[in-house]
């Protein structure tokens, strides 16, 4: 990943001192195990130990060998001496490479989890702050009903926790190790040993694997990367929607001295939210080709190893890019509810046609009837750009069923707040819920920091 997309936790996750110390890691695991199991010496172990992998004697012996594990392998044994011959006893390139790999995955979901924790509890903040800021609702791009600005946050919000719950999975699933030889047939190296091993470094052994940990499990862990990209790429083409000139009804962060064009001074652009839509295509893809790699030829083959060297550090990276990006638009929206009042005026009245519909139903007219009466004087206001309720109650037929006061009460935005605070109350967004929603409760924030 480029550096700019590269946040300092996540980059060390992937530098090659922390692989290579994972791969140590679990040789050394390895070993304490048939320490234990009595095949290596304790006073061999303690040397092993010591062990450490020189970088730039790793790349010598990797331009002669041209593979990885020996190369690796070549370098620790330097630093050990005669007891290295007990170093990788048993064990086949990937019993190391796939364990460690998880290591990695394990350090990775953590820091991913804590982006989660924090964009939930922004987004939390927000809505709740914005429960009852009335905007309109749109479908198919036109208005339809009003809605809240806060309702829109806190579907974001329910959408976030169920993506901390994927990724708790997901990180699950990648948590296992595998010391099972050649093929995973244990034949030079019993199940008590990767057993032993796992416990060690935290894992969860495989139950049964061949040369390799499958790859169903990897493609679980960046499928789930790339919805929770799909779903920040939704919010922020929500907010470039409604960034948009006409209606400007939020605007994502814009710093003094920031420019929005070279050519045109005045430029607001959402350029960060437009980041994000563009990163989740990547994601998405990368889900595709964590897809392709699960099935290989027979016990083994590595199509998959060329394609995980990019996906897996490019996924976590990016996502956590995105998490960090995402959430600092949220801490830094502007949002103008003038201008949301604004954008309800716009069609003079209209938003109220299923309440008069409704109304006239329950004067005992069928629903067609009253769905024609209502249309009819809708569409004169489109064409005529007069206001709803004028037309309404020039309607000499209509208000022989409904009475003027009646119609005119109907015509209060404040009937659609009426169950937003249920809503809320089955979310814990509400301040008296504030202590029993989890992500609220764990992230830094004191009750009723609000």
């Amino acid at each position: 990943m480029i550096e700019r997309y590269s946040r300092p936790d996540m980059k060390r996750v992937w530098s090659d001192e922390n692989k290579f110390s994972k791969w140590l890691d679990v040789e050394i695991a390895v070993c304490s195990a048939w320490t234990e199991h009595g095949r290596i010496p304790r006073a061999s172990l303690d040397k092993i130990k010591q062990a450490h992998c020189d970088l730039d004697r790793m790349q010598e012996i990797l331009a002669e060998t041209h593979h990885d594990m020996t190369a690796f392998l070549g370098s620790i044994a330097d630093s050990v001496g005669p007891d290295a011959r007990y170093i990788h006893l048993g064990l086949t390139s990937n019993d190391v490479m796939d364990t460690a790999l998880s290591l990695q995955l394990v350090e990775a979901s953590k820091i991913l989890l804590d982006d989660l924790k924090e964009l939930t509890t922004a987004v939390a903040v927000l809505a709740i702050k914005h429960k009852h800021t009335i905007a309109i609702g749109r479908t198919h791009g036109i208005h339809a009903e009003p809605t809240t600005f806060g309702l829109k946050l806190a579907i974001w919000f329910e959408e976030l926790q169920r993506h901390r719950r994927r990724l708790e999975e997901a990180a699950r699933v990648i948590a296992y190790g595998k010391i099972s030889g050649a093929v995973g047939t244990y034949a030079t190296v019993p199940p008590e040993i990767e057993e032993m091993t796992c416990a060690k470094l935290g894992l969860e052994p495989a139950p049964v694997s061949n040369q390799i940990l499958q790859r169903d499990r990897h493609a679980q862990f960046v499928t789930t990367l790339a919805l929770v990209g799909a779903s920040l790429e939704k919010f922020a083409t929500e907010i470039r929607l409604l960034q948009k000139t006409e209606s400007r009804e939020v605007e994502e962060p814009f710093q003094e001295g920031q420019t929005g064009s070279s050519a045109m001074p005045h430029k607001r652009n959402p350029e960060l939210c437009e980041r994000i839509c563009g990163m989740a295509r990547l994601l998405r893809g990368y889900a595709v080709t964590a897809m392709e790699n699960v099935s290989l030829w027979h016990e083994r083959d590595i199509s998959h190893s060329s394609a995980e060297r990019i996906i897996l550090p490019d996924a976590t990276l990016l996502l956590d890019y995105m998490l960090d990006i995402f959430t600092k638009v949220i801490r830094g929206l502007n949002v103008y509810p003038e201008n949301m009042q604004n954008g309800l005026d716009i069609t003079r009245g209209l938003v109220f046609s299923q309440r008069v519909m409704l109304a006239l139903i329950d004067k005992g007219i069928s629903r067609q009837e009253a769905y024609k009466f209502v249309q009819r004087n809708a569409m004169k206001s489109w064409s005529t750009g007069e206001k709803f309720l004028t037309l309404l109650e020039a309607d000499e037929e209509l208000m022989a069923r409904i009475g003027k006061e009646e119609l005119k009460a109907i015509f209060d935005y404040r009937f659609y707040l009426e169950h937003v605070d249920t809503i809320f109350r089955r979310l814990g967004l509400t301040e008296a819920q504030w202590k029993d929603c989890d992500t609220l409760k764990d992230a830094r924030l004191a009750p009723g920091a609000i």
